[in-house]
């Protein structure tokens, strides 16, 4: 069930684990609040970084992007899939093994950095195999790689999303280019850097530590998302709190009906709710209510109701606006799916968030 805090969420955690797009920006254009909800957070003593399952671009490119909204941020502040992957890499063959890398620049040049050597071809013997989302990859790159899966190079990959928005439309992501790997070797990949694994969370909790401290406690991470199978799902493998917010993927439909290991420990319209306490969500008559709005499943329909008073009567009024009626409505569907209630025909408010 959802959580709550006595203190704002950017108090509570000492690390905000922040997901890019769809969170912080949408494309080339600034989420709304997104920027000075950050700054807030950081003057309240959170440290900040971004993780992306974006393998081709720079760290360098990102902070930049970043910059050009008015934040603070240091490279090593955001958190690639191709970052993840190479140290993944590194800490599975020996110092200066060959490594095939397909991928941008700068997943070969992570690979590098990590004192292994970056080979193109299976004829030299590679170790290891590294794939990552290329967007002028070849069939000849393609074979090769497969090649040395073939071959015996353990395998690994950025991130298995299969698609990837694009100007003009979607297209074949990482893991669709994956696939073809997979189907032509009979091989799976053995770790991947991206969510919703867990390793790009706990990588970041390394990378936040400097000069030899203790890598920060999952307890004091925030996981921050817009989109449950990845973001909320990688919280959750990893056994890190979460915040979903409504500014991307994630809508209160799929909130309602999200499974359990889908589910945040948090949900907010945007990032205004990390610099906010969370309310708490309260069972209490076979009811869930979160402050003045309450949620009950009463056979195959949702009802959600706020409780206004007008002249000394208490009026009930269908509630569809606040981010409130959403709690309380996620914490009844939760409940009824983990009681056994068959929540699949169930019919719900349409929620539009105010």
């Amino acid at each position: 069930m959802l959580k709550s805090t006595t203190r704002p969420l950017s108090e509570a955690y000492q690390l905000a684990l922040l997901d890019l797009d769809g969170v912080v920006y949408r494309g080339k254009n600034p989420v709304e609040h997104a920027a000075e909800s950050i700054r807030k957070a950081e003057g309240l003593g959170m440290t900040v970084e971004y993780t992306t399952n974006n393998s081709s671009r720079l760290q360098s490119v990102v902070a930049d992007q970043l910059k050009g909204f008015d934040l603070d941020v240091e490279p090593w502040q955001v958190i690639t899939s191709s970052v993840v992957a190479a140290r993944m890499v590194a800490r599975a063959v020996p110092q200066g093994a060959k490594v095939f890398v397909l991928g941008a620049q700068h997943l070969r040049e992570e690979v590098a950095k990590q004192g292994l050597e970056v080979v193109d071809s299976a004829e030299d013997k590679p170790v290891a195999a590294i794939q990552g989302w290329y967007p002028d990859m070849s069939w000849n790159q393609m074979a090769q790689i497969a090649y040395a899966v073939e071959q015996g190079a353990t395998y690994f990959v950025t991130n298995r999303d299969l698609t990837i928005p694009r100007e003009l439309g979607i297209a074949p992501g990482c893991g669709s280019m994956i696939m073809a790997v997979i189907n032509a070797t009979g091989v799976e990949p053995v770790s991947s850097a991206g969510k919703p694994e867990s390793a790009m969370y706990d990588e970041a909790r390394l990378l936040a530590a400097h000069d030899g401290a203790e890598p920060v406690a999952k307890e004091a991470c925030l996981a921050i998302g817009d989109r449950l199978d990845t973001d909320i799902e990688a919280g959750n493998r990893g056994g890190y709190d979460s915040l979903a917010v409504l500014t991307g993927v994630t809508n209160p439909h799929e909130l309602m009906f999200a499974p359990e290991h889908l589910r945040p420990t948090y949900i907010a319209k945007d990032l205004t709710g990390l610099n906010e306490p969370a309310p708490e969500v309260v069972h209490e008559a076979g009811a869930w209510s979160c402050r003045d709005v309450q949620a009950c499943v009463d056979g195959d329909r949702l009802y959600v109701t706020d409780i206004t008073s007008v002249d000394g009567d208490r009026l009930y009024v269908t509630d569809i606006t606040s981010v409130d009626g959403l709690r309380a409505a996620c914490a009844a569907m939760w409940d009824a799916a983990d009681r056994g209630h068959s929540v699949d025909g169930m019919i719900v408010p349409e929620f539009r968030i105010a």
